[in-house]
């Protein structure tokens, strides 16, 4: 198939006849009343779609639409339960939403970036916790990274399976588990945070550091344990993202991982670069710096969906709703709403052309072979950073705007206001420190050393490990 190039300069206009002269005494006469003549036909309009968009793609995305009303009916038990609702669960699973980053050869999608940015943004309309379990579903890539046998093995376990087939944990963080070598693998304990999705999935990637004197290697690494070897602890209290399943893990005991469910760190960016050799689909084509931007576009297009969530929410209410202290029927009618609801529009629509702009880009560099630089990059994900503060401050206005009534926790607009803040401080979207990288850049000064525009590279004697945090 065929792609068009979004880069090339467009074709020289030919030049057009010019307008015959209007002549005296010509023009159609006026009905009564009428102080103008009627205007000439107006040409045709209509939306030119992203040749990135896939049937498959718009099919899930319509599907997941149709889900809305359940889905947010249920956030509020989502919250409460910590994790999704078995009714929402199954339902995103069976619109083939675990499938979209999944290899063909396993039956799945393996969807572009602007098929995920579609369907994660409508999920985000629904809820945030909804589209962070989406955005976990893309991690099954780092999966694909290992070797064939433990691919194998999770693909087997996990047919039919409702939810993701794994999750990952601490995999780049500062603090990690512990492991140490014995003969054919390693045993391993600890403790890892934020597991997002762990109460759906069967397997879970977890970092490990280890003595690199003695088990050789640069010391860290990352390990595959099954369900049964690991805790899922109690703690994921918190203001937004509440229903995402982001608990930490832990093994206090030592158990044993085999050799072949592990995968030394330092070996981890060029597998990944690999993944594209063993796998088909567009997802699966993308080159090493494009793969870390996917992550960062199913990330930021959940928070633009809960932007449009929360302003057609404001739309529902204001329209229904009457204003405490002044005379107007209704909040829509407030001269002062109807300017917050037109920048709240203008905001989502300049996130959205960031976001999209960068998934359309990215499919079409991965259709012609091509990456991006660093630079490139780090500017991008400055920019998705951006985008994605400037979706939360449209949900703040318009949560401002219609007033008290957001604060009820049966009221979407909270959630959307709570979801967003805690997406946002997400360390690797973080606007500030994406500022700093490529602001020591404009300046001259050479900028930090860095993996995915958030992961510090760190050395140690053997060579250099990506760490996150």
């Amino acid at each position: 198939m065929s792609h068009p190039n979004i880069n090339a300069p467009f074709p020289p206009m030919e030049p057009s006849e010019p307008f015959p002269p209007m002549e005296a005494g010509k023009l159609p006469p006026l009905e009564p009343g009428q102080t103008m003549p009627p205007l000439p036909p107006m040409a045709p309009t209509g939306v030119i779609e992203s040749p990135w968009l896939s049937e498959t793609g718009r099919d899930i995305a319509a599907k997941v639409r149709a889900l809305i009303p359940l889905i947010r009916e249920q956030a509020r038990e989502g919250e409460k339960l910590g994790c999704l609702t078995p009714d929402v669960l199954k339902a995103v699973t069976d619109a083939g939403i675990f499938k979209m980053s999944a290899p063909i050869e396993w039956g799945g999608y393996a969807l572009g970036a602007r098929d995920l940015v579609e369907v994660i943004t409508v999920l985000g309309e629904a809820d945030g916790s909804a589209g962070w379990a989406a955005f976990v579903g893309v991690g099954l890539k780092n999966l694909l990274a290992l070797g064939p046998e433990i691919i194998e093995e999770v693909r087997a376990d996990t047919q039919g399976w409702a939810g993701p087939s794994i999750v990952g944990a601490s995999v780049y963080a500062t603090k990690v588990g512990d492991a140490r070598k014995v003969e054919d693998g390693w045993m391993v304990k600890g403790r890892w945070a934020f597991g997002s999705g762990c109460k759906h999935a069967k397997w879970a990637l977890l970092g490990i550091e280890y003595d690199a004197s003695v088990a050789g290697g640069s010391g860290r690494g990352v390990v595959v344990a099954q369900r049964d070897q690991y805790e899922i602890l109690d703690d994921w209290h918190v203001m937004g993202l509440s229903g995402s399943a982001s608990n930490s893990l832990e093994i206090i005991e030592e158990q044993f991982v085999p050799d072949h469910r592990f995968l030394d760190l330092a070996d981890f960016p060029l597998r990944m670069q690999q993944i594209r050799d063993h796998f088909q689909g567009a997802g699966f084509q993308q080159r090493g710096l494009a793969q870390l931007l996917t992550v960062t576009l199913t990330n930021i297009a959940i928070v633009l969906g809960m932007a449009r969530g929360a302003l057609s929410c404001f739309a529902e209410q204001a329209k229904k709703r009457k204003p405490f202290s002044l005379p107007y029927p209704t909040i829509a009618d407030m001269a002062s709403v109807q300017v917050a609801a037109g920048k709240t529009l203008a905001m989502i629509k300049v996130a959205a052309a960031t976001i999209e702009g960068v998934a359309d880009q990215l499919d079409a560099r991965t259709a012609a072979g091509l990456d991006f630089t660093v630079d490139e990059e780090s500017e991008i994900s400055l920019s998705l950073a951006y985008a994605g503060n400037l979706c939360e401050d449209a949900i703040t206005l318009v949560q401002k705007t219609i007033g008290s009534s957001t604060a009820s926790l049966s009221n979407p607009i909270q959630r959307f206001a709570r979801d967003a803040r805690v997406l946002t401080s997400h360390g690797a979207i973080r606007v500030d420190p994406q500022s700093e990288q490529n602001g020591r850049r404009i300046l001259g000064l050479a900028p930090f050393l860095m993996f995915g525009g958030a992961v510090p590279a760190r050395g140690n004697q053997s060579s250099k490990e990506l760490v996150n945090k």
